[in-house]
């Protein structure tokens, strides 16, 4: 749960997602009290941390406001490298390199996504950028079956593809304007059992 990001949100963002909330209609569900063993219990009572609520910068300000998005999307969380304690590693934001494992085995690596040539999106234009995470909004991928040998990719392409094209355009601003790495990832990898 990106927390630590939703928490530098605008205010006004925050107002926007929870008036949103109260349009959907009310599902009853009963949710049993958290029964937490040592640390854990002790961990989910420390680690939130306070928020830090910001002023979104205006949309005219191609760079601040396409930071902004991708910081409060969170994406450094995924297009990083990490230690073995799950800790991100300073540095390596946006090149990529967080691995998910999939229960038949396939290791799926979040790709570099700075604007490297060689290994990250640096071919892409920014109409190559917009298009990718439109493209999600087409039938054929809204409801495509995944079989038992299959994988679903851990990028949230649905939630995004909803977003205003000047909004993911902002965003592909700012992240050319990061130093690009050379991480190479592996993408797709099959672990044997």
């Amino acid at each position: 749960m990106g927390y630590k990001s939703y928490g530098k949100m605008d205010p006004e963002d925050v107002y926007s997602i929870i008036a949103y909330l109260r349009t959907l209609e009310p599902i009853e569900n009963e949710i049993p009290e958290p029964d937490l063993d040592f640390l854990l219990n002790f961990i989910m009572n420390t680690i939130p941390t306070k928020t830090e609520l910001t002023t979104k910068p205006p949309s005219t300000d191609k760079l601040a406001y396409g930071k902004y998005l991708v910081s409060i999307a969170n994406c450094a969380d995924c297009h990083s490298k990490f230690d073995d304690k799950g800790n991100k590693i300073e540095g390596t934001e946006y090149g990529g390199g967080r691995m998910f494992s999939f229960p038949n085995g396939m290791v799926v690596t979040a790709p570099n996504i700075t604007f490297d040539k060689e290994n990250g999106i640096g071919i892409w234009t920014e109409e190559v950028f917009i298009q990718k995470f439109k493209q999600f909004s087409a039938p054929e991928f809204q409801k495509r079956p995944v079989g038992e040998n299959d994988f679903n990719t851990p990028m949230p392409w649905f939630m995004y593809t909803q977003m205003d094209s000047s909004d993911l355009s902002a965003m592909c601003h700012y992240l050319k304007s990061l130093k690009p790495m050379s991480n190479k990832v592996d993408r797709f990898v099959k672990q044997g059992k």
